[in-house]
């Protein structure tokens, strides 16, 4: 029994948000916290796609109904439409191309959730400033050189992005050290962003 309670703030929002019933992709799904707790509490038909060979077992031993894919290719092979919501958590800043990878989800599902680390956050500047180094962080918490982090994404440059692709933001939450932020400056205020985005 996952206890959505226990969920990390953006995840416990998203399943907060999705409604009974309904058809859902995680891409990237991790251990699968997120597709357990909307299966027992919201009844979905939840499938997911992870990289990690090692989670996806995870998640198989669990009952989920993942496979080991990647992302930035795999997403293709989904049907226009299949899902109701595509939910891409944290994940966004390793695509190779975070343009099409939003695309895609908004093929294959109606609308989505987006989680990412913002890089604008205050501490990440003041860090950069004062030692003139990629700082390391609870959210990011390997060196440059080892982080499968390749697009350096601030809630502005999501928010630009979304309006080129003709992308409508639904909703959004800002987050830092666990708790919920308010939306006002949000670019140099939030550790992390979730929005929840549609096609136009």
């Amino acid at each position: 029994m996952v206890d959505a309670a226990t969920l990390r703030p953006d995840l416990a929002v998203i399943a907060r948000q999705v409604p009974s019933g309904v058809r859902v992709l995680d891409v990237g799904c991790g251990d699968g916290a997120l597709m357990a707790a909307l299966q027992q509490s919201r009844n979905v038909d939840a499938r997911g796609i992870e990289i990690d060979p090692e989670l996806v077992e995870r998640c198989v031993a669990r009952g989920l109904s993942v496979v080991q894919g990647d992302a930035d290719r795999d997403l293709a092979f989904y049907p226009d439409g299949a899902f109701d919501i595509a939910i891409l958590s944290q994940t966004l800043q390793t695509a190779a191309r975070p343009d099409r990878m939003l695309a895609e989800l908004l093929r294959v599902g109606r609308r989505a959730f987006v989680s990412f680390p913002n890089f604008a956050y205050w501490r990440m500047r003041w860090a950069l400033m004062r030692r003139g180094r990629m700082p390391v962080t609870r959210h990011l918490p390997v060196t440059w050189y080892e982080t499968q982090n390749i697009h350096h994404v601030t809630v502005k440059d999501f928010e630009e992005l979304t309006a080129q692709l003709g992308i409508a933001i639904e909703s959004r939450w800002f987050f830092t050290a666990d708790r919920e932020v308010a939306a006002r400056g949000a670019n140099w205020r939030a550790e992390y962003a979730l929005f929840e985005v549609r096609r136009r």
